[in-house]
């Protein structure tokens, strides 16, 4: 379903991404600022629970692959589907309509129409005590504040959060960097980021909050620690690829 805009500038589409969220679709449709977007897929990743049919019922444009991908698969899909519609810029959409309020595109429109930054990312430590406040686990809270001081230091980017479900991509980070070279897990998320600081790729920030408090998907802990481990093997990766010394398909010879 094409939300009807009236703005001028970049193309930028939403991709929501979904796998079992049939009883919160509706809900992230509605939380989804009117006018702002161009078009809106969803990419449904094998859900078990009448996802797909609840998004053919509210007439959005729904692609559905069996078996799942995982989180990385299903936006590397979701990505590529959403630059061949003609997007300047995607909006990575959290299909239980919670976490990650999509209401910062407003925040991020300034820096699509001017077109420099190539990856905007949603922080919710602009200021600080806020994410506890909307009831953000302090485990989480605080971990994500550890991971992402490292994360300033190694890769030179002046941002308060690295750990973030609110991205937006712009269409030359996308046909620079070797983003199908990355996991088809949640590390995603972060490798793209190393990857736009590697290939020198503007990035910047705008505040986003998320609601713990309503029904919504999130990472379970064992795997948020798996990950937590996995960025740190990403930043020594990065290190050795800048000094020359090693490269890999995530960070390959410039």
């Amino acid at each position: 379903m094409a939300q009807k805009s009236k703005k001028k500038g970049p193309k930028v589409v939403g991709v929501i991404l979904a796998y079992n969220v049939a009883r919160m679709l509706p809900r992230a449709l509605e939380r989804i600022p009117k006018g702002l977007l161009d078009d809106i897929i969803v990419m449904d990743d094998g859900s078990k629970d009448g996802t797909y049919e609840v998004a053919k019922k509210l007439k959005l444009k729904v692609f559905r692959h069996v078996p799942n991908k995982g989180y990385g698969g299903n936006l590397k899909e979701g990505l590529e589907r959403a630059f061949k519609m003609g997007a300047d810029y995607v909006v990575e959409i959290h299909g239980d309509g919670a976490q990650f309020n999509p209401e910062s595109i407003r925040f991020a429109l300034p820096y699509m129409r001017i077109g420099n930054a190539q990856l905007i990312l949603g922080s919710r430590f602009q200021q600080p005590m806020q994410a506890l406040r909307n009831g953000m686990p302090l485990i989480r809270f605080l971990a994500n504040r550890f991971l992402s001081f490292f994360d300033r230091l190694v890769l030179g980017l002046p941002l308060t959060e690295f750990h973030t479900g609110f991205r937006i991509y712009g269409k030359r980070l996308i046909d620079s960097v070797p983003y199908q070279a990355n996991s088809n897990d949640y590390l995603f998320s972060f490798q793209i980021i190393a990857q736009a600081a590697y290939f020198k790729m503007p990035v910047q920030e705008v505040p986003v909050e998320a609601d713990y408090k309503a029904e919504h998907t999130s990472h379970k802990l064992s795997g948020a620690a798996l990950y937590a481990m996995q960025t740190f093997i990403i930043l020594a990766q990065f290190l050795l690829a800048k000094a020359g010394i090693s490269y890999s398909k995530v960070f390959p010879s410039r």
